[in-house]
């Protein structure tokens, strides 16, 4: 039962961020490290890169899917217990896997389990907490918590790339399943329900500030999710937004995150110097996210979006050219690394403009189910390239001009016209 005090005032608000930062930390090297496992899943089993790429497909699709249900269950059943049991199901089922020995382990460990488990902890749990905790510095906020992934790919890529080359995929297993066990009682213990759990406010609000209440808390939640959807399909913006991030997902997480260490391979360089690469990449995201947050707070959100998406095409058409020498891997790296998550502040400052502080995390949601759909696709789809024509070339041409046009659609955005929230019961 978590103490009804806490120190620090409304600065208790900032190690929730702490915690939160570290479980989404963990997801985010759970859902990296397919990456360092498709070459030692091919070796010890014979298994092609379609067939692990479609296993973490399968992940990525459904850490999208889920998210939107997590948000509205966060608010029905509450978020710690939404978050535990999300830690539990993500270590039990990379636990699981050390067993496995056929492809359809590996599809239902690190596709299906681990796919729901770390959907409940992604970018929706952080705009659950960023609307929950705080009033003002939200744009600041979010990006340091969406800088998270970048940082999860700092922490554990190098680190999960030399255990899977010194004793193949089961180390890199192990470590995921031992790390996000070691969270579940930090989160039990640090982690209040919301800032009234602990007889304070939001940060930056008044004594007397009253949250808005989310409609999600009464009634069914899938109901609720699955009307917030109907309901926000009916507006333009939603598409824009759910397009935008659609190709968020297929240029980042789905193509990058997943086949760029086996892209290098090709090119004759080894899993840890590929690694350190987009340890590079989380550097300079981690730089470029939290910058995007401060910016957001202060620019236009479509302009920023517009820049950074094609910032992140040009980038992406470069790599195929580059000779894949030290210079221009560290430029692709720069250029890349900026952006890689810089986009979600301003997407989600949109959407809490269009949809309001009450249904705008669960429209967030299947927003960001979008940009799992698209990194989803982005992982087979590679994959599949890769096996039909023996090279990544035309995957990352594609992927670069999708994010071009990601940054025409971004200034197509209007979010000046109201989108009618469900009435709360009485």
């Amino acid at each position: 039962m978590i103490a009804q005090s806490r120190p620090f005032g409304q600065r208790y608000a900032f190690v929730v961020v702490a915690v939160i930062f570290l479980c989404l930390l963990i997801a985010a090297g759970l859902r990296s490290a397919p990456a360092v496992m498709m070459l030692p899943l091919e070796e010890s089993f014979g298994w092609r890169r379609d067939v692990v790429s479609l296993a973490a497909a399968f992940g990525i699709f459904l850490y999208g899917l889920t998210g939107p249900f997590a948000a509205a269950l966060m608010e029905r059943i509450g978020l710690r217990r939404t978050l535990l049991a999300s830690l539990v199901l993500m270590s039990g089922s990379t636990a699981i896997s050390l067993l496995m020995t056929e492809p359809w382990h590996l599809l239902l460990t690190w596709g299906v389990f681990s796919g729901v488990g770390s959907g409940a902890v992604a970018t929706v749990l952080g705009a659950t907490i960023v609307n929950r905790w705080f009033k003002t510095n939200r744009g600041l906020v979010m990006g340091l918590m969406s800088a998270s992934a970048a940082t999860g790919l700092l922490v554990f890529l190098p680190l999960l790339a030399a255990l899977a080359q010194l004793g193949g995929w089961k180390p890199v297993a192990i470590a995921i399943a031992v790390a996000t066990a070691c969270l579940v009682p930090l989160v039990w213990l640090l982690v209040p329900e919301r800032p009234a759990s602990i007889g304070m406010v939001r940060y930056g609000a008044e004594a007397d500030d009253v949250p808005p209440v989310p409609p999600a808390s009464q009634g069914n939640f899938l109901t609720h999710t699955l009307s917030t959807l109907r309901r926000a399909a009916g507006t333009r913006v939603f598409w824009y937004l759910f397009a935008t991030f659609f190709i968020c997902g297929f240029t980042t997480n789905g193509l990058v995150g997943t086949h760029l260490i086996a892209f290098c391979g090709d090119m004759g360089i080894g899993q840890v110097q590929a690694a350190g690469l987009l340890s590079l990449m989380g550097i300079f995201d981690l730089i470029g996210t939290t910058l995007s947050g401060w910016l957001t707070d202060r620019f236009d959100p479509r302009k920023l979006l517009g820049v950074y998406y094609g910032i992140r095409g040009l980038s992406l058409i470069y790599l195929p050219y580059s000779g894949f020498s030290s210079t221009s891997l560290i430029i692709f790296a720069v250029l890349y690394g900026l952006d890689w998550i810089a986009t979600v502040p301003p997407t989600l400052r949109l959407s809490n403009e269009a949809f309001g502080d009450r249904s705008g995390p669960i429209v967030f949601g299947w927003i960001v189910a979008g940009h799992q759909v698209g990194a989803a696709a982005a992982a087979f789809f590679g994959g599949t390239m890769r096996e039909l024509q023996g090279n990544y070339e035309l995957a990352f041409l594609i992927a670069g001009m999708t994010a071009i046009a990601a940054a025409c659609i971004s200034l197509l955005i209007n979010t000046s016209r109201p989108f009618e929230p469900e009435p709360q019961a009485a």
